[in-house]
């Protein structure tokens, strides 16, 4: 399905606004808060505010995680009555570690423009003031607040050559370094907080150094963690080992092939006889 963006016909508008200093927000942000015909908000009392200040009125209907569900047909409905809706989270930049994927899936596979407005977001001025290599990147988010889930998924992330952005709450700090020590070990990260504000920080350094001072740390926070840089010597093993060590760690057979076959410079055929042999 092709999107022409700019066609004049309704649209659902994603509007970034600033994670902390006011002058981030851009004139296209305000001249389409202005535009559209209702705004659906994460806090509407924080979007409130923020309207107030632009000097703003516009209707606003709360919609985040838990209500999403419902209010797909009304905005669709909206849509088709021939209004612009914008929809904003509390800060940054919509969909990023924040509600709004439903309606935007929703309101896409029915035929409606989504047009998403360049803006604020945390993670960037974060990952280019770390000082960490910044790319290739994967932005992760929120790790699973459970000790056991946030274990397994920087299981799954540990091997990853791709420096990491996670996003961490600062009461959740703590414990989120230590499962990152625990599993990735020392690594070089760099905690980013109050992006833009008064007191913006960024810390860097090891794991094990960072963890001494963040129960003293406040505002919210994003930790980029530097990629697995060592190589790994796949030389003691089999073939079959090394697919074996792939399908392990939950890849299909096709996925396990291919990556051993690059890893050991080997034709891909070279490898699918071996395994096929042996099995």
């Amino acid at each position: 399905m092709r999107q022409k963006s700019y066609d004049n016909s309704p649209s659902l508008y994603l509007i970034p606004t600033p994670v902390g200093n006011m002058e981030d927000i851009t004139l296209r942000s305000i001249n389409t808060l202005k535009m559209v015909d209702l705004l659906l908000c994460e806090d509407t009392r924080v979007t409130a505010e923020l309207l107030h200040k632009l000097d703003i009125k516009k209707k606003l209907i709360h919609s985040d995680d838990h209500n999403e569900d419902s209010l797909k047909e009304m905005v669709l409905s909206k849509l088709q009555e021939g209004l612009n809706i914008g929809l904003v989270t509390d800060r940054g930049t919509p969909i990023i570690s924040d509600p709004g994927y439903k309606i935007v899936e929703y309101v896409s596979r029915n035929g409606f423009n989504v047009i998403s407005l360049p803006g604020p977001t945390a993670f960037v001025p974060a990952l280019t003031m770390s000082g960490i290599h910044p790319a290739p990147f994967l932005f992760y988010g929120f790790l699973n607040s459970k000790e056991s889930k946030r274990v397994k998924e920087l299981e799954s992330l540990k091997k990853l050559p791709y420096t990491i952005i996670l996003y961490e709450a600062p009461h959740r700090i703590s414990d989120m370094l230590k499962s990152l020590l625990q599993v990735f070990g020392n690594r070089k990260i760099a905690l980013c907080r109050e992006i833009s504000k008064k007191y913006e920080e960024a810390i860097r350094g090891r794991v094990e150094e960072v963890l001494e001072i963040a129960d003293t740390l406040k505002g919210e926070m994003v930790v980029i963690v530097e990629g697995n840089l060592e190589q790994e010597d796949f030389s003691t093993m089999t073939i079959l080992e090394h697919i074996n060590l792939y399908l392990e760690d939950g890849m299909t057979e096709k996925e396990a092939l291919k990556k051993v076959a690059v890893e050991r410079g080997i034709p891909k055929s070279v490898v699918y006889k071996e395994y096929h042999i042996d099995n």
